[in-house]
Formats: structure tokens, sequence, C-alpha cells
């Protein structure tokens, strides 16, 4: 191969150290899904119990005490229950399904490109570019902590934030949260279905969720309209409380639609004095409508306690005639623009005010005083050339200059402007910088931000970019994927750390003071801001130097007025008049530049004095580094399995009673309706016309996991062969444990295949089926989301409620330099008409990932692909163009990985994400 005759940049890939500074709780991988406490008959996950009278009324007392004419109070349908003072939730444990360095995957393409140029310093290992990674360590699980790594968490946000409260004791440490709830104003524009698909039309069949979380989420909003809606968000208002600091805050982001009842049912959970604002900002674009276009959004701001709530101002820059300028019109001698303001306040003072200014005294109204002591502070202030006559009374002279910023309010136009704006990956997607204010507003560098919410990850990325610890939750698949790859493919900007030594030289340059300290680069110290200087009335009336100066130079002031005839100074005209004589114009002269000087010194003193703002969305930057995001791990809540006590006191697992009488709330037993289907529509392939079509299905009694067996005739050679049916839950995923159950059942009772129908499965469940059960087929079907549906959508044979889904086709090639390369042929998928497997391209691959040396406790992203997209690393190509060649980033859009060595631990595992965010792992001995 060519050489390049390219240099190294030497571009540093940096990203903030987190895991020394902050831990976390060690909590379960993955691979323990299939033995954990959870999982175990008699077990199940603990329970949380939340007051409803935390920070609002005590309903139940003001219930009794109410007076329907005269106090007034939120009530909804389904408010008043049994619970009305109680919320209890599961609090089911998180598994975690994977490690992500970003900084790893950048490192490992600049030493593949310095292979190529046969760079020195090329053989380094992926391991060595690991700081405090042993895989061989044996955590105990919950009892044991390591060092912090942001969170993406898949699961319903009220069990994933009782778990984090109770079983990860995160309670009372997260500083903000950001939730930004579905409006409760459409259903199906609010989720999207692929990771292709970003227009999502309400009420178009095509378009509706797959994901049964989502559905569950809605199903009671569509039966219940405003009222499920309203106690959906205050459940989650109650758990979020809990999790928040006591000078954390909440900012809830809501339209037209519903923000009067979102800030009731808020007032009533966090209490109406920890209101702090209600945020008004422009969206993309008006609604039509018969009258006035809506062109706004809102979020509605609530702090844990209002009187420790943290709170950091942020400005925004003047610019003449524009926003925060257009009232300094007048213009003086030297250029500066300037305007009168008030130089009084309400309320009668006790002091006398009168005041000696050009001649004539001036006071204020009875009912009112001077904003500065009289007569010291209104004599600094008019020696400091800052009053002025003004039509009846004294006004105060403000520059423009004097404070270049102004503060930002709860109205936000400029959301939709400029570079606030990204490209669109997901249908509900925020403006980044809506989240960024809120963020900046009330956290700093090192904080604990939570989004219930998670979406495309723009409450991630900007905490990411901004220095903020972050843990997001979603209950879709399809959104995490999106997340996962923009948090794995940005670039952020590398701010100085002010417990740096960058830092400590960029602090000194900007204050002109030696400082000598250690530093220890600790995010948690913040970062260099630029700061502006904030010159008030009260610092300059305060100012006792302006007395010095001003003495300094009255000798002279008084002889040079001797000279021209003059007793006051105020009398002295700023142009010589034509009369004078030669000589009294060269002491006018000479008066004149007394006066510019003395004012300059003035100045001077003014500027040294005045307060200064740190601009805390301007932070310095370090041109020469270029940052990824920090590690992160994938996450999951496994399905709670909580045990049904019967009316003799014995306890039954559900998945026992699964085809029995279990019924899922909506008047109809699940099951029974899952076999209609089956019976009705069959099992639809990836190719068009695959369909295994059964000529019976019929409920099984027989067993504890199988619900039903199935019939179907092979095409070839008209074989009937006899399916194991069995179903997942209606809400929640098979777990490995599941899928190993059924198959050990479906073995034992003989039948030639297991069919697994299921609306979401884990992503090791087929490792741990197929690897354990390899003599019986097993088969993994997805189902349509329709299904959840029945009531709500036209009962129809059309449509393929069943779908199989393809197992990847993997193969791995060893070299004769004794290296590795894994190449994704494509899916393999199962064709009923010739009961075989065959091979289909890899086009429905959205994201496949290497764990080139898999220890067997956790899943660690070592190599990671995006099949189709050569523009996945589009944002890094510029800045590391001397880094990384052509090649290489070629080779992030492709199937066929980079070699590796043999691992270490004599196992690689493969993790394959189709576009609807669907999931498998495979694993393999090498």
């Amino acid at each position: 191969m060519a050489k390049s005759s390219k240099k190294s940049s030497n571009i540093e890939v940096s990203d903030y150290n987190l895991q020394d500074e902050y831990k976390r709780t060690t909590i379960f991988t993955g691979e323990c899904s299939g033995i954990s406490p959870e999982d175990l008959i008699g077990v199940s996950a603990p329970n949380v119990k939340y007051s409803l009278n935390n920070g609002g009324a005590d309903l139940e007392k003001e219930f009794a005490e109410r007076d329907p004419d005269l106090d007034p109070q939120y009530i909804w349908r389904g408010k008043q229950k049994n619970d009305i003072n109680e919320l209890e939730t599961a609090a089911p444990f998180i598994y975690q399904q994977e490690k992500i360095f970003p900084r790893m995957l950048i490192e490992e393409m600049k030493r593949q490109t310095a292979i190529r140029r046969d760079a020195a310093d090329a053989q380094q290992t992926f391991a060595m570019l690991s700081e405090d990674f042993d895989p061989n360590a044996k955590p105990c699980y919950y009892n044991h902590e390591e060092g912090w790594k942001n969170r993406m968490i898949l699961g319903d946000s009220l069990q994933v934030m009782a778990s984090l409260a109770e079983n990860e004791r995160i309670r009372g440490k997260v500083q903000m949260i950001y939730f930004d709830p579905p409006y409760g104003i459409k259903f199906n524009s609010n989720w999207q279905p692929s990771t292709k698909n970003t227009n999502v039309k309400d009420g178009k069949k095509e378009d509706i969720t797959r994901e049964p979380e989502m559905v569950k989420a809605f199903r009671d909003t569509w039966h219940n309209g405003v009222h499920s809606y309203l106690g959906y968000l205050r459940d989650r208002f109650v758990v979020a409380r809990d999790l928040l600091s006591e000078s954390g805050s909440i900012f809830v982001q809501i339209g037209d639609a519903n923000v009067h009842k979102v800030r009731a049912v808020m007032e009533e959970v966090f209490g109406e004095v920890n209101f702090v604002s209600q945020i008004t900002y422009t969206s993309t674009s008006g609604f039509s409508s018969l009258f006035i276009s809506n062109v706004t959004n809102h979020i509605l701001w609530f702090a844990k306690n209002s009187s420790l709530c943290k709170w950091r101002p942020l400005f925004k820059e003047k610019s003449v005639e524009g926003e925060g300028a257009s009232a300094y019109k007048k213009i003086d001698s030297n250029g500066r623009r300037y305007k009168f303001s008030d130089l009084t306040s309400q309320g009668a003072s006790s002091t006398k005010q009168q005041f000696q200014f050009g001649g004539t005294v001036y006071a204020p109204k009875m009912t009112s005083h001077w904003k500065a002591s009289c007569p010291d502070g209104m004599t600094r202030l008019a020696k400091a050339g800052r009053i002025t006559r003004g039509e009846k009374t004294l006004a105060y002279i403000r520059y423009l200059d004097d404070f270049k910023a102004f503060p930002v309010t709860n109205v936000w136009t400029d959301t939709t402007t400029g570079g606030f704006n990204s490209p669109k990956i997901y249908v509900v997607q925020t403006t980044e910088a809506i989240i960024q204010r809120c963020m900046l507003m009330c956290t700093d560098p090192g904080d604990l931000v939570l989004d219930p919410t998670c979406g495309s990850g723009t409450t991630a990325t900007v905490a990411e970019q901004w220095g903020r610890r972050w843990i997001t939750i979603d209950t879709s698949r399809v959104a995490l994927a999106l997340a996962r790859k923009r948090l794995m493919t940005s670039k952020y900007p590398y701010y100085l750390l002010a417990d740096s030594e960058a830092g400590l030289k960029k602090e000194m340059e900007i204050t002109g003071k030696f400082i000598q300290r250690p530093t220890y680069n600790k995010l948690s110290q913040g970062f260099v801001y630029e700061r502006v200087p904030h010159i008030t009335l009260k610092a300059i009336a305060n100012n006792s130097e302006i007395d010095t100066i001003w003495e300094k130079y009255e000798a002279e002031s008084l002889q040079l007025r001797e000279e021209l005839g003059i007793k006051e100074e105020w009398e002295v005209p700023f142009e010589a008049l034509d009369e004078w004589s030669k000589e009294k114009k060269a002491s006018h002269q000479k008066f004149v530049e007394m006066r510019r000087t003395r004012q300059k010194e003035i100045d001077d003193s003014i500027a040294r004095s005045a307060d200064t703002e740190y601009l805390y969305d301007k932070p310095y930057e370090d041109k020469k580094r270029v940052r990824v995001a920090g590690p992160f791990t994938v996450e999951s809540i496994a399905p709670v399995r909580s045990l049904i006590s019967e009316a003799n006191g014995s306890l039954t697992d559900p998945a026992i009673k699964l085809a029995h009488d279990i019924d899922y709330g909506n008047g109809a037993n699940y099951v029974a309706r899952m076999i209609r289907a089956l019976r009705r529509s069959g099992i639809k392939q990836a190719r068009k016309g695959d369909k295994i079509t059964f000529s019976g299905v019929e409920p099984w009694g027989g067993g504890k996991y199988i619900a039903a067996e199935a019939y179907s005739e092979v095409e070839d050679n008209k074989k009937t062969k006899r399916y194991a049916i069995a179903f997942g839950p209606e809400f929640g995923s098979v777990t490995r444990l599941d899928m190993r159950n059924a198959s050990r059942e479906a073995l034992e009772c003989g039948f030639d295949a297991l069919i697994y129908c299921a609306f979401n499965f884990e992503a090791y469940v087929e490792e741990g089926g197929a690897s354990t059960f390899g003599k019986i087929k097993v088969m993994l079907a997805r189902m349509n989301s329709d299904l959840h549906m029945s009531t709500d959508l036209k009962d129809t044979s059309s449509g393929n409620p069943f779908v199989i889904f393809g197992e990847p086709d993997i193969a791995i090639e060893h070299t004769e330099d004794d290296l590795y390369i894994v190449t994704i042929r494509g899916v393999d998928v199962y064709d009923p008409k010739k009961d075989e497997v065959r091979s289909d391209n890899a086009d429905a691959i959205d994201c496949w990932m290497l764990d080139t040396d898999y220890s067997g406790e956790a899943f660690w992203a070592r190599q990671v692909y995006f099949p189709g997209k050569d523009d996945a690393y589009k944002a890094f190509k510029t800045f590391l163009k001397n880094d990384i060649d052509e090649e290489e980033w070629e080779s992030v859009s492709k199937t066929v990985s980079r070699p590796f060595p043999r691992p270490k631990s004599g196992e690689i595992a493969v993790k394959v994400i189709n576009h609807f965010g669907d999931e498998v792992i495979k694993i393999f001995k090498v």
C-alpha cells in the first residue's frame, strides 16, 4: 500500500474526565438479565411509595374543608381515588447493555490511518487508549461504585426514575430536569416509527408507533382524554421532585392547548411558592387557524425550593439601534451613545433631598427620593458628568457601554433563527437553544441533568456541550438509536477549565492579576468565561476615588477660572467666546484639556470599580482541541414480573397463567386475541410472498411458557410442521430467561420449531435461546403495534401483524497476520416454502457494533459502523483531515470491520441494530 505524504497534525481528541471526579452505582449488565433477582420465582422488583402532598396542598384536608363556591381547585377524573395521598410504583432494576467511549472510536480511526502510513506510534492498542477499564473486574452490583459514565436508558420514565432514586441512591442529586412530554393534542405526531422517517402524520396507519411502552402510555389518553394525561404527568412530577436537589429546577415544555392545565398540576406537586417563570418562545411556524396564528410554545419553570434555587443570569449583547439599545439615541462629543434615565425612586426620604446643580436647587417629589445619597452620592454623580437637566427635574446619563449586555427575559423570539437551528432527525425535536438557555440558567459544569423523554437526544447533546452529566430516558428504541448515533458522532468545543493550567493562564490574562495555585482539571470548578463590566449608578455614587481625583485638579481648575473671570465651573462654556483676548482663549484651552484629563481618570476609576457579569454562555475555547462526547452507557429496565396472589393465599407467576384468565385492561384476554390474529393472518417474512400460513392454531394448555400450538405444511415435501407459539408480554420485552424457558419447554414437548411472538425482544435474547437450544429452530416474530389497538383500529385480515425478525448473517475471517475481520453479509430469513434459511442484504441495518474482546460481563463498543451513511462523522472530517485518511472515513459506512488481534478473552460480540431500533447480539468464540 502506498504511503501517504500527509503528516499528522497532532490534534488532540479530548473529552471531559468525569470518571475520576464523580461516581455512580455499579448496576447489572445485560448478560445478567437471566439471573438477576427479579427473574427468580418469589422475588420481585421493589415498589416505591410517594406522598402526593410533597409540595402542594394537602388534598384530603382540602376536600373535607373546601367550599365549592369560594375555594378554587383543579380536579380531573381519576384524581380522587384511594391513592389520593400516595403514589406507588415499581422500581425495577436497570441493566447496562452497552459501554460506548466516543473518544476511543476516533482514536482507533487515527491509529488505523497511522498504520497505513507506517507511523512509529501506530501500534497503540485500543485497550491502551482506555484509562480505568479492567475487563476482568468482577463488580458487586448495587454495592460498589464506579467512575461516572452518562446514561441512556430504555424504559418507562416513571419506573426508571423510581429505580434511580430507590436502587441507585440518586434521590436529591439531580440539579435539573427537562421534561418535554407529548403535548396531549395528537397521538402519532409525537412518535417516530423508524430512524429513516421523520415525516410522521397523525391518523396515518403506517406511522403508528410499533413500540408497546409508547402505546401503553397513550392508550388511556385516547380513552379518557386530558384526564388521564394529567394523571400521567402528575405521577411523573411527583417522582421527578424526589430526584431534584434542594437547589434544583424542573422545566416542562408544553403547548398552548394544555399549558394552563399543566401549570395547575405542577403548582399542586411543587407548590405555588416554587413557581419561577413561564417562558414563552417562538416555534418554527404558526398553526393554521380560523383566527390569529399561534406561533409560540411555553416552558414552565418550577424550583424544588425557590429560596435555594440555583440561578445563573444570562445576557444578550446590545447592538446599536437593535434589541436592548433602541433607546440610546443621543450621542456625546466623543461619539458615545447615551440616554436619560430617571434619577428618583418611589418612597419618601427621611433626610434632606435638596440638591444644587448648575446654579439651581432641585428636589424630588414628596413621595420619592434621589437614587443616590444626598448630597455625597449626588455630588459624585455630578463630578462624573452623569447628571443633566431634564424637562422638569434632573436626569441620569446612562451610556450604552455602561453595560454592553442586557438580561434575557422570559420571552424568547430568537430561538428559531441563525445558528440555533440544526437538521431535524426526530419528529418532535426541540431546538438546542431552548434547552441550552434553561440549562445554563440553573446548572454549573459537572451538575447532573435528567431528561425523562429523550427523543433524539437534544438534552443529552446540550449537556455534553456544556460539561454537564446527563441521564436520559425514553420508551422508544428508535429515539435511543437516533440519540446514540448523535452522541457518538457529534463534535463539541473544548472549553477551558478554570481548574487547569491553560485556564489559569487565561484568567491572569483577563484580570491582569498574578494567580498561583495548584490545578487538578476538575470540571466542577467551571470554565473560564468571558465577562462584561456593569457600571451602575450605585457604584458611581459610592466611589470615593472620584472625590480624590476631583481634589487633585481643583487648584488648577480654580486658577484657570480666575484667569477667565468665571466663578463656577459649570459656567465655563465649551467653546471660547469670540470677544475673548488671546490670553483668555489660551487659558480656556488649558481648562478644556484639564477637564478632559480629569474626566478620563474618573471614567477609568469608574471602570475599575464596576461590577463584572459573567457570560455563562461564552466560555473561552481551546481551538487546538476537538472534543467528543464522554463515555456513556446504553441501558434498559427488564420487564417487571410481579406475583399474583390467589384466593387460597398461594402465589402464582403470571407467566404460568399466560393463556388462561389474565385481563390486560382492555376488556379482552390478551393471549386469546393474539391467537385469533395469528390464526387469521399467519406470519409474514421480510420478502414479499414469504409467509407461514397455519392450517390450525389452538391454545396449548400443557406448559408454562408455550401458549399455543400451530400446524403448517412445508410446500416442497408436503410434510406437516408443528410449531410451539409463545407470546411475550403486552407491555415489555422478552428476556433471555423467557426465551430459554420457552425453548426448553418446546424441546421437551416435541415441537419441530418455536415461534416467539413479541412486541419487543432484549438484545441478548437470541443469543440466549439459540446457543443453548440448538436442536430446535427458534424464530422471533415481531408483533405489529396494531395489535395493541384492536378496539381502536378496524379488524381486517390485511396487513402483517406478525413478521419474522431476521438474524444477522455474520462471517469471521482469520487472516495470515493472525488478525480477524468481521463481515455483516446480510440478514438470515427463514423460508417457510423450503423450510430453510436464506440471506438477504444488509439494507435494514442502521448501525452495528463490535466488541473485539468480549469479557462476558458487558458489551463494550470498540468498533461502530453506520452502513450506507457516508456523513456519519462529517463534523470531524475537516478538523482531522490530516490525522484520519479518506479510506478510514469510508470504512465507517461499511459492513466489514477493521482488522483486530485475537481477543484475550477468546470471544467477540457483534450487536446489530435495525432502523426500527431492534437489537440482536451474537457472541462468537475465536
